[in-house]
């Protein structure tokens, strides 16, 4: 593995776009990281005596005109983002003091949560990846909210039969219908879907959209879900207390497990493997819990095999299989979310992204042995070309160079 990377990014849209690159430098102790606008210089931002104070570079790398590819180059990063901007408008990215001269300044990155946020109106996306010693890691992600502005990876290997792998990301319309489609499924069942849509702050509500939340941060827009998962987990509770037992291939040292409702009912309980080990019990998750996959039974500690089991269950929670699948993680992503209650964004996002992949919740990467990947995701230990499209235009389904 390479000690850097070069990026092709590409503007596909017929806007001015800006790319942005931050991360944690490896090589560097995990030092705050950015990539100037001359896509290779690097810059590393120390503590700055105030919280909330500019950064001392231009990290606004300009992409050109549309089809456009500008090269940027990168060192072995960890929790890598490259961010995109349309408009004249540059991002706005803010640092606070950490007092560790190793780690450098605290970066506050674009929010989309806070209305008083400088990049609140602005229009922008990003991908996730990470370039280390093992491997390149990316995926694009809707766990936080869907942009306007959508993002393409093509990655395509040097080793062997040089192995294209890519992600399509959302056609340019597609974001149009995410949200047609939400304001449809509140009708249908009353429920503040259309409320996740996100006018620029000031507008008026027939103002064209700007973004879409994930229902896992409605409440940040009125948008609250607050007992929509409960009866369903109820149902769940009686299905598995009835002498039906609840499989979960942990993928895992665990291997499968077996779960059903305690004599009391009130938690899911998974014997141990046959090695030994302890039960683990699951208390009834709440719909927040669902949502978000990291609160009440779904917190992670320092149990493997439950550690295992929880994005499995939690992925059955957020689909709605735990009822019309006991063998866990189900196999079919035709299955997915066709009972409700069910995550609709998901359903709604997964459908309008060209091949159906993207993260639309923290463990939608949990799939079958076997099955179709619904994450979004590119890795290669022999990284060749690492395109990154952004605009959705020239979308294409299906594994090649463009």
């Amino acid at each position: 593995m390479p000690d850097s990377l070069v990026l092709h990014l590409q503007n596909t849209s017929n806007d001015e776009v800006y790319a942005y690159v931050t991360g944690l430098d490896i090589k560097k102790n995990g030092a705050r990281v950015l990539v100037t606008s001359d896509g290779h210089t690097l810059y590393y931002p120390v503590d700055p005596p105030e919280i909330l104070q500019p950064l001392k570079a231009d990290v606004a790398i300009p992409l050109g005109k549309s089809g456009a590819i500008t090269k940027v180059t990168i060192p072995q990063i960890a929790g890598g983002r490259i961010w995109f901007s349309r408009g004249s408008n540059k991002l706005v990215f803010l640092l606070n003091p950490t007092n560790n001269p190793v780690a450098g300044a605290a970066l506050v990155e674009p929010s989309v949560l806070n209305p008083a946020d400088p990049n609140a109106a602005i229009d922008f996306s990003f991908c996730e990846f990470t370039l280390n010693s093992d491997q390149l890691f990316a995926n694009i992600s809707y766990v936080d909210f869907v942009p306007r502005l959508p993002i393409a990876l093509t990655l395509q290997r040097t080793g062997g039969a040089q192995e294209v792998q890519h992600v399509s990301g959302m056609q340019a319309e597609a974001f149009a219908t995410v949200c047609n489609e939400l304001r449809a499924q509140a009708k249908r069942d009353g429920r503040p879907w259309d409320k996740l849509i996100v006018t620029p702050p000031g507008a008026g509500a027939d103002a064209t959209p700007l973004r879409v939340l994930n229902p896992t941060h409605g409440d940040a827009v009125g948008a609250s879900f607050a007992g929509y998962y409960e009866g369903y987990v109820d149902q769940v509770w009686k299905h598995y207390g009835a002498g039906t037992q609840l499989s979960i291939n942990t993928q895992a040292a665990a291997g499968i497990v077996s779960g059903s409702i305690s004599s009391d009912n009130s938690r899911l309980v998974f014997a141990p493997p046959p090695e030994g080990g302890s039960p683990e019990a699951f208390d009834k998750p709440s719909t927040q819990d669902i949502l978000s996959c990291n609160s009440g039974p779904f917190t992670t500690g320092t149990s493997p095999m439950r550690n295992a089991i929880i994005p499995r269950l939690a992925a059955g929670f957020q689909r709605s299989t735990l009822l019309t699948d006991a063998v866990q993680p189900s196999l079919e992503p035709r299955g997915f979310y066709q009972v409700d209650p069910t995550n609709h964004y998901c359903r709604i996002v997964h459908a309008a992204n060209l091949d159906g992949k993207g993260y639309t919740f923290a463990y939608d990467d949990v799939q079958a042995d076997g099955g179709a990947d619904q994450s979004g995701k590119v890795n290669a230990g022999d990284p060749g070309t690492f395109l990154v499209s952004v605009g959705g235009y020239n979308v294409y389904a299906g594994d090649r160079m463009p």
